[in-house]
């Protein structure tokens, strides 16, 4: 008798926290990757939709996870609080059809101060007939859920600026970055401009990154009600000293 043996390969394609974008992928694609609600009215719920574009049914199951705000954005912690409600939970997708999911915040109206969420859109593992060793890649993809109480705006300003150090060393402005409303707000839906003096006050560069910029670059750049963030922003500045200066301009 020949022992079948199955090996499922998980792959985590986009967090959207992260990357911010519209994901493309290999069996499926998912959109929107960034979900805004509210407490109660209309904006309590949202529909992500998932298309099947593989030449085989695909069955997805969705699943939520609370996530706690870092310094560096949010951190899962494996715990569904039950304030979100996904329907339906699981599906079965033909080739080339779409599926709408419905989610919608259930928690308490009076919620003091926005909450954070992952919705693991997840590939599920289908059982054959073949009796030959086989792998099945499975993709996952994440979706941020982020609930707001009703009627309350964002308010992000900057603290203070200076010069630090990006990824590969080089001399890079790092923001800081504070969230004075209960509500979350993001650093790509406003207009960053980055401005450097050298020592004697001349000024050596200056540059502007329009939201879509900075999306596409450092990510949407959630920054939660009554955050303080530290952000490298994606600029190489010509030179280690002197001093930098950053504006931030929101949206409207």
């Amino acid at each position: 008798m020949k022992l079948q043996r199955r090996t499922f390969v998980t792959a985590l394609v986009a967090s959207a926290a992260i990357l911010g974008l519209a994901t493309a992928a290999y069996a499926m694609t998912v959109q929107p990757v960034v979900i805004d609600l509210t407490t109660s009215g209309r904006g309590m719920s949202q529909v992500i939709t998932v298309e099947n574009t593989f030449d085989k049914p695909l069955p997805v199951e969705l699943r939520i996870e609370a996530l706690d705000l870092t310094a560096d954005g949010v951190s899962p912690t494996g715990r569904d609080t039950g304030e979100l409600a996904v329907f339906p939970p699981q599906a079965l997708i033909q080739p080339g059809q779409r599926q709408n999911f419905r989610v919608q915040y259930v928690g308490d109206p009076a919620m003091p101060h926005s909450k954070h969420y992952f919705i693991t859109v997840a590939q599920l593992p289908v059982q054959t007939t073949d009796t030959t060793s086989n792998i099945q890649l499975l993709y996952n993809f994440q979706v941020l859920v982020s609930v707001s109480p009703d009627g309350v705006k964002p308010a992000l300003t900057v603290a203070s600026a200076e010069i630090g150090k990006d990824a590969d060393g080089n001399p890079a402005p790092v923001v800081t970055i504070t969230n004075k409303s209960v509500a979350h707000g993001y650093l790509s839906r406003g207009r960053v401009r980055i401005t450097q003096f050298a020592p004697d006050g001349r000024q050596v560069f200056t540059r502007q990154f329009t939201g879509a910029d900075l999306q596409q670059t450092i990510g949407y750049g959630l920054v939660g009600g009554g955050q303080t963030r530290r952000i490298t922003l994606p600029a190489r500045l010509p030179q280690p000293d002197g001093r930098v200066e950053v504006q931030y301009t929101p949206e409207g």
